[in-house]
């Protein structure tokens, strides 16, 4: 997988320190949470902005592992709301609270939503979407990534909010990497970046709403 400014956006995926990642959901967890986002740390929880009110949570499986889940919350009054969840796919190397370019390993923090998009048409997001040829896939890449940035959501991690997904710019330097998105799965493990089925994305795509201030909060077990 990958994602970063056009090879650099797309073969990018970076992170940047945080801590305290977010716990994989328990089975049988309740729907509704009245204090904050289940199985998210303390130090996460705090960073979590106060008019955020949607959260995807993405529960990695474990330090180095490339496996994760990715849910869905709402907010409604004081109590967060369990709306969708769905297989996902971090960085292959696992995770990591200083992530440097190149490192194969996906940030742990709290990051907003702001931006979009795809080689595909909008499918209705509500995000401001941005369709570009420059998100196709070099055709030297394997063919099972081809597809991965048909739909995007970029992860504000060392971007500038308000522009395409696919801008190269990083105000914090390009050692720290960039171009860490949530995009299309291929099966597998990212660059940096988080990973879900078409229409997965296709969902939140639809359902991130900027006046609800959407924000990911990740990290391993």
């Amino acid at each position: 997988m990958l994602c970063g400014s056009l090879v650099l956006a797309l073969a990018a995926c970076a992170g940047s320190p945080e801590a305290d990642p977010p716990t994989k959901p328990r089975a049988g967890a309740a729907t509704i949470a009245p204090t904050g986002v289940p199985d998210v740390g303390d130090r996460l929880q705090r960073r979590i902005p106060a008019d955020a009110r949607q959260v995807v949570a993405v529960y990695g499986v474990g330090e180095d592992s490339p496996d994760s889940t990715a849910v869905l919350y709402t907010k409604r009054g004081s109590a967060w709301h369990r709306v969708h969840a769905w297989p996902a796919h971090n960085g292959k190397k696992g995770w990591t609270t200083d992530h440097h370019e190149g490192d194969k390993r996906s940030p742990v923090g709290v990051f907003t939503l702001t931006d979009a998009g795809g080689l595909l048409k909008d499918p209705g997001s509500r995000l401001p979407y941005t369709r570009s040829a420059a998100f196709a896939a070099p055709r030297w890449w394997a063919k099972s990534h081809w597809h991965d940035f048909d739909y995007v959501i970029a992860i504000d991690y060392n971007r500038v909010k308000g522009t395409p997904p696919n801008d190269p710019t990083r105000p914090e330097g390009d050692r720290k990497g960039g171009g860490i998105w949530l995009h299309m799965d291929h099966g597998s493990g990212t660059s940096a970046c988080v990973s879900l089925s078409k229409s997965a994305m296709e969902y939140l795509l639809r359902t991130l709403d900027p006046d609800r201030h959407p924000v990911v909060v990740m990290g391993d077990r």
